[in-house]
């Protein structure tokens, strides 16, 4: 089977060298022309482990092929995916300006049936208006199908998501899509990867339910952690308790500074318009939503307070993406917060493997460095942003050697109070208690 994927960004690219890896024949189109002279190269525009290496071997093994040509890219496939972008409106809507104008491209280009598949988070009611697009711009009418199969990626992980997912959602009023879709994914069925055939409205929604309902649990497990603090419990054992029962379940529940990303922020943001428009508020959803919110600015206090003020000191900061194993940036919680920092009079020294030099441009105040070690050089505090592993084994005597004064801030609970307390530091977590020389009871 020839597949095209349209859109080469996280999600589209992910898909088309999966693909390619499962013996698919597949056509990646995008518009930008420097960014597919790139892909033809091998070289990938983002960080995500093991994708330069598969789109290499797609490359080489001539199943992965890039082009500008939309035209080319229909009418090489039987099954086209659309992957391009869906940010929010002011509004919190979803911009489907993007998904629509590939519909039109699709459309001029159709010379016989193809399966249209929609791999963009999109709202409820996309697969509609795009066959009503297509439809409109077809020179002459060809039969089609659209079909609903949101992805569930988690970036540093989207490999292995791809390859061995929890379920695949396939939304179609077709016997003969969901029959090609099928076929598709047949590589699946040897690791019994449940298939859930619905219809297009509701495979939309599951994908915004699922994630406002992980979102949910990040932001339920923050306001504990807040409550912890004013108790004297332990978050992470409250937790731990939380997790055991299987009908909860341990994932998410890691206190922290609030949830980022590409996905969550703009499918709440999504979701709770869509409730609106249809005289359905969406009550939990937008308090989740508001519950990040504060949490940032939550965390921005506990930075203030742990200094006694902002102004004049220099705090270093250890991670910058949105989380470990990627160099994504979008809605990520130290960029919010060290906007804040800045903005209060901190100077900032910062190090991220691999979202440091985008991150600077973010923010020009930032001081990139080249290690941990370095950001904390000189600093008042240093604090742990993200949790990658190259931060879960700090030197705490090289640290303390290099920095103004041995504060802690582990604004992700990597570290054992006592252990960095032992150690003579004054250590600052999230929904535990703060310990060492001069840490408030």
């Amino acid at each position: 089977m020839h597949i095209s994927v349209i859109g080469t960004g996280y999600v589209g690219l992910v898909t088309g060298a999966c693909f390619a890896e499962f013996g698919v024949n597949v056509t990646c189109m995008d518009s930008d022309a420097r960014r597919v002279a790139s892909l033809e190269k091998g070289d990938v525009p983002f960080y995500e482990p093991g994708i330069k290496e598969l789109v290499a071997k797609g490359l080489r093994e001539n199943r992965l092929r890039f082009t500008t040509d939309i035209a080319k890219a229909v009418d090489e496939a039987l099954v086209l995916f659309i992957a391009v972008g869906t940010p929010p409106r002011g509004d919190g809507s979803a911009d489907l300006s993007y998904v629509e104008e590939v519909g039109r491209g699709i459309g001029r280009s159709m010379t016989g049936y193809k399966v249209i598949v929609t791999k963009s988070t999109v709202p409820v009611g996309t697969g509609h208006k795009l066959r009503e697009v297509i439809k409109q711009t077809q020179k002459e009418p060809i039969r089609f199908d659209v079909v609903s199969n949101p992805e569930f990626l988690r970036e540093g992980s989207a490999i292995e998501d791809f390859m061995r997912p929890n379920r695949v959602v396939l939304g179609a009023d077709s016997d003969q899509a969901i029959a090609i879709l099928k076929d598709l994914y047949r590589p699946l069925y040897l690791i019994e990867t449940p298939i859930v055939v619905t219809d297009v409205p509701t495979a939309e929604l599951i994908k915004y339910a699922s994630n406002a309902f992980l979102a949910t649990k990040i932001s339920f497990i923050n306001e504990i952690a807040n409550l912890c603090e004013k108790v004297g419990a332990n978050v992470q054992m409250v937790a731990k308790g939380m997790g055991l029962d299987h009908r909860i379940g341990s994932k998410f529940l890691h206190a922290g500074p609030g949830f980022g990303g590409s996905c969550f922020p703009k499918d709440l943001a999504a979701l709770i318009q869509t409730g609106e428009r249809h005289g359905q508020p969406m009550k939990i959803a937008s308090a989740a939503s508001k519950v990040n919110e504060e949490q940032r600015k939550r965390m921005v206090t506990k930075i203030r307070e742990a200094l006694g003020g902002l102004k004049g000191k220099t705090v270093g900061m250890l991670g910058l993406s949105f989380k470990p194993n990627t160099n994504d940036l979008r809605e990520a919680p130290a960029l919010v917060i060290g906007e804040e920092l800045s903005a209060e009079g901190a100077a900032i020294r910062a190090y991220d493997p691999e979202a440091l030099e985008e991150a600077c441009r973010v923010l020009p105040a930032v001081q990139a460095c080249r290690d941990a070690y370095h950001a904390a050089e000189g600093a008042d505090a240093l604090i742990i942003m993200t949790e990658w592993n190259l931060f879960r084994n700090l030197e705490f005597e090289k640290l303390k050697a290099v920095m103004k004064s041995p504060v802690l801030l582990d604004l992700r609970n990597i570290y054992d109070p006592a252990r960095v307390a032992a150690a003579g530091f004054t250590y600052i977590s999230v929904g535990r208690q703060a310990q060492g020389p001069t840490a408030k009871a």
